[in-house]
């Protein structure tokens, strides 16, 4: 077990480019400790592992398969929203969606599926086909409406994938999410991938539904100080309008006129 511990702790060092050094000073133990904790000569206490694990800023989900490889219990829980001490959570998260209107506003696991929606973003998304539980991801791929409806799909498929590089490293490679850069780098063609020049301030996502026309741009909100691998994993994306006429039709849709 020490040898597992070891292996995955030294992954995840490398993964965030701190040396044993560093490691060790900023954890309150000798670069010699992290050595042996990395070669399975000592073995850690489970202090030790989550102090690591908060140094190296390791998922809780991956908290808890360092803790197993040491030889130790788990320390964190991955709860329904529907369980009874997530109540307050899921009233949170309701608020939050529900007072972002008229602009649409959802909520995402880490696998980019669909938790909950306020009603414009219901509205936008059953346009596209899309509902609660299905994937961003599997959509974004393989939608045939959402290609033709979505203006400058390479440019927003590019940035998607950027942005998944970066979620997928915060996680350790998540298998799915380097499965969905491999499938969504294959999309794109060689003009997207040699796009040059000074970036913009805001990259909108353009939409042409039902003969209107909305650009989005969005902001990500997610819950601080959790304990729970579930919520750990949850943001809140709150799109708002890029343009006057976006906001307009959102207004109108919002009074139904």
């Amino acid at each position: 077990m020490g040898l597992e511990f070891g292996a995955t702790l030294k992954e995840w060092r490398q993964a965030r480019r701190v040396s044993q050094l560093d490691l060790g000073l900023s954890a309150g133990v000798s670069a010699r400790h992290i050595s042996f904790l990395e070669t399975g000569r000592s073995r850690p206490s489970r202090g030790m592992v989550l102090r690591l694990c908060e140094q190296l800023d390791v998922p809780i989900a991956q908290r808890n398969r360092l803790l197993m490889a040491a030889g130790l219990s788990p320390a964190y829980a991955k709860r329904d929203l529907s369980a009874e001490e997530m109540a307050p959570v899921q009233a949170a998260v309701d608020w939050t969606l529900q007072r972002h209107a008229p602009y649409p506003a959802m909520a995402l696991d880490r696998h980019w599926r669909l938790v909950a929606v306020n009603s414009v973003a219901e509205q936008i998304l059953a346009g596209l086909g899309v509902a609660c539980g299905d994937s961003l991801i599997e959509m974004m791929i393989g939608s045939d409406v959402l290609h033709q409806a979505l203006v400058n799909y390479e440019e927003i498929l590019g940035h998607m994938v950027a942005r998944l590089r970066v979620e997928s490293a915060h996680f350790g490679q998540d298998d799915v999410l380097e499965d969905a850069i491999t499938r969504m780098s294959a999309l794109l063609t060689q003009e997207a991938r040699a796009m040059e020049g000074m970036k913009p301030a805001i990259i909108p996502a353009i939409y042409e539904l039902g003969g209107v026309r909305m650009s989005f741009f969005s902001t990500i909100t997610q819950f601080g100080s959790t304990e729970d691998i579930a919520l750990s994993e949850l943001r809140i994306e709150m799109l708002f309008p890029a343009d006057e006429e976006t906001r307009l039709a959102l207004e109108a849709m919002a009074s139904g006129s």
